[in-house]
């Protein structure tokens, strides 16, 4: 099933390359992209089968990003980050679940995870309220996952959450004037004081531990996964996508290029332009491989039964950080390599080098965070696995 969703993805590719000046334009994803990746059943790999969803290998999930992300960057990143809410959303509590899926399984979400909004305690549930920054893709979605600080009566942070909320009480603002990631449509959501019902709301506690009410009817072991290494390896994709799209354009560019300072000297005879194509393919090779080699173990310790321990899960996120750094540093090697033809727009290079560095800024890819955490564990310092 999950081959099916791959053969059309990759049957997309050369549609989505070609609608990718028309994101940049529009500032959001076509909608027509997102109907014919939707039509692949990609959107539905991660959903619980229990709702018409594959519950399929993330593996999968990752491969199809990837390629999405080598056509169009922006919209590689809505795929990932819609993508991956199915995920997430089979942990609550089947209550949630029948309320976003019950109806229409091909329903959608969006996300904002900082936790900028404010949540009271109140009998049922809590009131949320609040302005939330970088939901990519909201445009095409008609519920959101925000994140909120929960407060109790004396006003004091006892808990973080994450806050289901449909689409009639949420207010989209279109703010997205950007350089880069530019078609991702990722504009603020803001919430006037709105009860949310208790059954609709996740601590990032206990998905920190791997746990969540929706395990009770959702008994796959993909939904066992931290939460933290699926959704950390969601935002890494896409970069490394774009390295892979920028490597493919940059050969394909140097095939034919004359350099005229050079006396007419063919590029692709030149033997340092050949050092550097082995070099960032080297990188891309490392990053992607590396990537999914950490989850592809912890899917397996996962099928045997056994815990995750804390040191592959910061090893985990050290790898990631590190494959979306050396993703951007083969982009800026081929950026810089490929000549004038490179800036010109409508050309992949320019826009991937864009697209890749506005990733880097999103707080997943952090590298400094994420390698302290793992020098301090294999130190033997205590690490709070709650965020890991």
């Amino acid at each position: 099933m999950s081959q099916a969703v791959l053969d059309g993805i990759r049957d997309l590719l050369p549609t989505l390359r070609e609608r990718a000046d028309e994101a940049e334009r529009l500032r959001v994803v076509p909608e027509a992209s997102i109907k014919e990746i939707a039509e692949t059943g990609f959107f539905k790999l991660l959903q619980p089968a229990r709702y018409g969803g594959m519950e399929a290998s993330p593996l999968d999930f990752y491969e199809a990003v990837r390629l999405i992300a080598s056509a169009c960057g922006s919209t590689g990143w809505v795929s990932s980050v819609v993508g991956v809410h199915p995920w997430q959303v089979a942990l609550f509590d089947d209550e949630a679940q029948q309320a976003v899926w019950g109806a229409d399984p091909n329903t959608r979400l969006s996300s904002s995870y900082a936790p900028t909004g404010k949540a009271v305690i109140t009998e049922g549930g809590f009131l949320l309220s609040g302005k939330w920054s970088f939901s990519s893709g909201c445009d095409h979605c008609s519920w959101v996952l925000l994140g909120g600080l929960v407060f109790n009566e004396e006003n004091q942070v006892v808990d973080f959450r994450t806050f289901m909320v449909p689409r009639e009480k949420y207010q989209i603002v279109d703010v997205w004037n950007v350089v880069g990631l530019r078609g991702t449509g990722s504009n603020d959501i803001v919430v006037e004081e709105t009860f949310i019902p208790e059954a609709f709301t996740l601590s990032m506690g206990e998905t920190g531990q791997c746990r969540g009410p929706g395990q009770a009817v959702n008994t796959s072991d993909l939904y066992k996964l931290p939460f933290h290494s699926i959704f950390t390896t969601t935002i890494c994709t896409p970069i490394i996508g774009m390295a892979h799209g920028a490597y493919a354009e940059h050969v394909d560019m140097q095939r034919s290029r004359v350099r005229a300072a050079y006396l007419g000297e063919k590029a692709s005879l030149d033997p340092f332009a050949a050092v550097r194509i082995a070099r960032a393919s080297s990188d891309i090779d490392a990053a992607w491989a590396l990537t999914m080699n950490n989850i592809r173990e912890e899917m397996s310790l996962v099928a045997r039964g056994e815990q995750i321990p804390l040191g592959l899960r910061l090893k985990v996120r050290r790898d990631q950080v590190l494959g979306t750094q050396r993703a951007i540093d083969a982009i800026d090697a081929l950026f810089e390599a490929s000549g004038g033809r490179a800036l010109a727009e409508g050309t992949y290079l320019q826009r991937a080098w864009r697209d890749a560095h506005a990733g880097r800024v999103h707080a997943a890819n952090d590298p400094e965070r994420a390698l302290q955490m793992f020098g301090a564990h294999e130190f033997g310092h205590k690490v709070d696995p709650g965020m890991y």
